[in-house]
């Protein structure tokens, strides 16, 4: 490079001084000898030098191309090599996902699948002693009861006990001691909308699948017919839950974050019976209660009142003569010989809509809607148990004492929960 500037000079001058020539005068005689000189002297050495400068400069070109930027490769900070391959920077799980994991590694030993030979379920371990709860649909066409467990373990099991009207059904395998995990029951009454809700089980026939949600909804009174099973009773305190809830789901445990059991999944809302975000759970309450008397006797015996009615609305309420805010249970149909009629409590009049009792406390625990009755009763209280019903009547507050009977198989769904009666 410093060859090649040098030359360049050497020419610069030159063309300068024969640019300048004109100007010479009398002395160009004496210059042109030493111009000529000059210029011999700059083409022998251009001559000599051509070679090794033309090399020169291609080595610069390729040097130029082979460090222009690829547009598509992102650069490289100086004093770093180009990687061939982008590195993966390992990322821990974050608290809740490490919540999640544990939580699933801690229960699902105690998830099973349920296999009959017209399709499958899930159900979960809830004594260790080998007891199995699940749905009562799940396993309603009879025939041999098949348990896969989460290892891969296989075992017959014998059917306990049913309550087709609370979808809860009791199986029991013989194991060692030690063998299984028993999931534990929590307390339903206590959950709030907004808390996490997980479901464990085997959708479509996969086994040992977890799925997320919220609770949705509370209180939610679900008719035994929806699960089709002909019956027209409800099961009260039902959960509604966004968690995914398909086929196959059914019988398995929706579980809170502390790894208690709070509800048994038990049936989806949709069209096409697959998960649409609005699922239902049998609350583990209730779950409870059923479960005593399957393990005791094989059979469930519900306490009864023996009336239809429903939650009084505020322009029914301002019908009847009441403040618009008051509430409780509106009596629309008493059921003769029950233990409702026996205590006197009243009925709508079908030809007036007047003199309906509104039932507004049971045993001094407030009645605000048709489900409060309901979940108290199923929950709180046996066949054959005295309760005290605090109601208005003719806009006066009193109590009557009654006897809770046994529930009939089946009654006329009127006499079960039913919308208000347009009053005039």
């Amino acid at each position: 490079m410093k060859q090649r500037l040098s030359i360049l000079m050497i020419l610069a001058a030159l063309m300068a001084l024969l640019l300048s020539g004109c100007s010479l005068g009398d002395n160009a005689s004496a210059v042109l000898p030493v111009v000529g000189n000059v210029a011999t002297t700059v083409a022998q050495t251009l001559e000599q030098q051509l070679p090794t400068v033309a090399a020169q400069a291609d080595a610069v070109v390729q040097e130029v191309s082979q460090t222009q930027p690829d547009p598509t490769v992102e650069a490289v900070p100086a004093g770093q090599a180009q990687p061939d391959v982008i590195e993966p920077v390992p990322v821990p799980p974050t608290s809740q996902e490490r919540a999640l994991i544990d939580l699933y590694n801690r229960v699902n030993p105690g998830v099973v699948t349920v296999y009959m030979s017209t399709g499958s379920g899930s159900g979960f371990i809830i004594d260790a002693d080998g007891y199995i709860v699940t749905n009562n649909h799940v396993i309603a066409e009879g025939g041999e009861i098949t348990i896969l467990f989460h290892d891969g373990d296989v075992k017959t099991a014998e059917l306990v006990g049913t309550d087709p009207q609370g979808d809860i059904a009791l199986l029991k395998v013989d194991a060692a001691p030690g063998e299984l995990t028993a999931l534990p029951l929590g307390d339903s009454n206590a959950l709030e909308i907004g808390q996490s809700a997980i479901a464990i089980g085997a959708p479509f026939g996969l086994p040992n699948t977890l799925t997320t949600g919220v609770i949705s909804g509370l209180s939610r009174a679900m008719p035994a017919e929806e699960l089709g099973l002909g019956a027209n009773y409800q099961t009260p305190d039902v959960i509604q839950t966004d968690a995914a809830i398909n086929p196959g789901n059914s019988g398995g445990p929706l579980m809170n974050m502390s790894g208690e059991v709070i509800g048994v999944n038990t049936a989806i809302e949709s069209p096409v019976r697959a998960n649409s975000g609005v699922g239902f759970a049998v609350p583990s309450n209730v779950v409870k209660v059923i479960i005593a008397q399957l393990r005791e006797s094989g059979a469930v015996s519900y306490p009864w009142l023996g009336i239809a009615g429903g939650t009084l609305t505020p322009d029914a309420a301002e019908e009847l003569g009441l403040a618009r805010d008051t509430r409780g249970v509106l009596v629309s149909e008493v059921t003769t010989g029950g233990p409702a009629a026996a205590a006197g409590l009243r009925a709508l009049d079908p030809t007036t809509n007047r003199g309906a009792d509104i039932i507004v406390g049971i045993d001094n625990v407030v009645v605000s809607e048709f489900d409060d009755l309901l979940g108290y009763i199923v929950q709180q209280t046996q066949v054959g148990q005295n309760v005290t019903l605090t109601i208005l009547r003719d806009g006066q507050q009193q109590t009557l004492n009654l006897t809770l009977g046994a529930r009939p198989a089946t009654v006329p769904q009127q006499q079960q929960q039913l919308p208000i009666p347009q009053l005039p």
